[in-house]
């Protein structure tokens, strides 16, 4: 077994009990009152990925299981095996299994459920109408309608939302206190900008960025996520908005050439900056409609250096310069 210290972080810190849980505070109170009562019925925990669903099944788990937890309680991802044979084999062989903790209910926690096929959906209902009695399904999704309606009429669905700024603060106050770290406050503010509310994907990053020292500065952690400074893309669409597309252009090599970074990158931070700066709105609907168009065109197969400067020269004609 691991030591706690040899654990990534996303594991360290993931919460062992509801009660550890930061955010999504009526989910937790349902959950918690499933848990006293001994008594629930199958869920789908609904949302992006990194805001806490699997978290919460496992956190749910150990709450009302303790010592038996790993007799009672299943985990299986839907994306290592999206068939039908998945559904008839591992969880088919556990549903009909005796449930020997104290909870007669054995939980399947099925992850990224709406990957599965739908012959492989039907068969999983028929399979949940069989063993209602004794095993209940938590099936994860990032999208709730790619399950199918018998599916969801048999399920109470649970939607999680992303962490507000003042959670994934205390959550980042957590690892500082635990790791025994200086974070700057510009460095919580480009953990909170970059990881847009995946707590996974800011753990992660905070754990690559501490391995070079104890103090965790936003430069530092711009460079482990191969990310532009806010200011240097706002620089570059302001270059372009005041017509000077060469500047631009340069801005556009710096910032791709110093951070690595693809063309959806940068359309994605531009999409974010521009809803900031202080320009016309008609002038911000057209940058935002051609920020789409780009995305398309390169989503499509086009090559994105040529339609990162198409973009740029369309915003340098915007104000007829």
């Amino acid at each position: 077994m691991k030591k706690p210290e040899d654990l990534v972080w996303s594991e360290k810190y993931r919460p062992k009990s509801l009660s550890e849980i930061i955010g999504q505070k009526q989910i937790v109170e349902r959950l918690s009152s499933f848990v006293q009562k001994r008594k629930f019925t199958s869920m789908i925990f609904a949302g992006e990925p990194g805001i806490g669903k699997t978290t919460a099944a496992i956190a749910f788990a150990n709450d009302l299981y303790g010592a038996d937890f790993s007799a009672a309680f299943k985990e299986l991802n839907a994306s290592d095996d999206r068939g039908i044979d998945v559904v008839r084999g591992a969880i088919k062989e556990f549903a009909k299994t005796v449930a020997l903790a104290s909870v007669p209910m054995k939980i399947i926690f099925l992850d990224e459920a709406d990957a599965l096929t739908s012959d492989a959906q039907h068969a999983l209902r028929r399979i949940m109408e069989k063993y209602a009695s004794e095993t209940v399904f938590i099936l994860s999704a990032n999208y709730a309608s790619k399950i199918i309606e018998p599916i969801q009429s048999r399920c109470i669905v649970f939607r999680f939302r992303h962490l507000n700024e003042g959670e994934m603060r205390e959550y980042i106050d957590r690892i500082a206190k635990g790791e025994d770290l200086e974070i700057t406050d510009s460095a919580a503010n480009a953990l909170i900008d970059v990881s847009e509310g995946d707590l996974r994907k800011l753990t992660n990053l905070l754990q690559s960025a501490s391995a070079h020292g104890r103090k965790v500065t936003d430069d530092r952690i711009y460079d482990v996520a191969a990310r532009a400074r806010p200011k240097e893309i706002s620089a570059m669409l302001k270059h372009a908005l005041d017509g000077s597309f060469d500047n631009a252009r340069i801005q556009l090599d710096e910032v791709m050439l110093k951070h690595g970074m693809r063309a959806e990158d940068v359309l994605t931070q531009c999409y974010k900056e521009v809803q900031g700066m202080g320009v016309d709105e008609k002038i911000k609907l057209n940058v935002i409609k051609r920020i789409g168009e780009c995305n398309f065109r390169i989503v499509e197969g086009a090559n994105e250096r040529i339609q990162l400067e198409a973009f740029l020269a369309e915003l340098a004609l915007l104000n007829g310069k």
